[in-house]
């Protein structure tokens, strides 16, 4: 369970709240008796792949993607792009 503590607490003691949140305690601020913010330990988390399925292909040595056809593809690609959207009005 969280100990409650006045917004003027943290502010007066902040080396030692955040001291005791760092060994793994909470505490809710509290402003005129009110909570108003939650001081946790900070939770590290790993954000999935974008796009799990290309990021298995790359990564696997016997893989399925032709990286030299994936580039060529991207350069091609380049030689149907106008960079410069007003140029047609010239």
């Amino acid at each position: 369970m969280a100990t409650r503590i006045p917004q003027r607490e943290l502010r007066n003691n902040n080396a030692e709240v955040l001291k005791r949140v760092a060994a793994g305690e909470s505490f809710v601020v509290t402003r005129n008796g009110e909570p108003v913010a939650d001081v946790v330990p900070h939770v590290a988390t790993s954000r999935p792949p974008r796009f799990p399925e290309t990021h298995t292909l790359l990564s696997e040595p016997d893989s399925r993607l032709d990286r030299g056809k994936w580039l060529a593809d991207i350069r091609d690609g380049d030689n149907f792009i106008d960079d410069d959207p007003l140029n047609s009005r010239a």
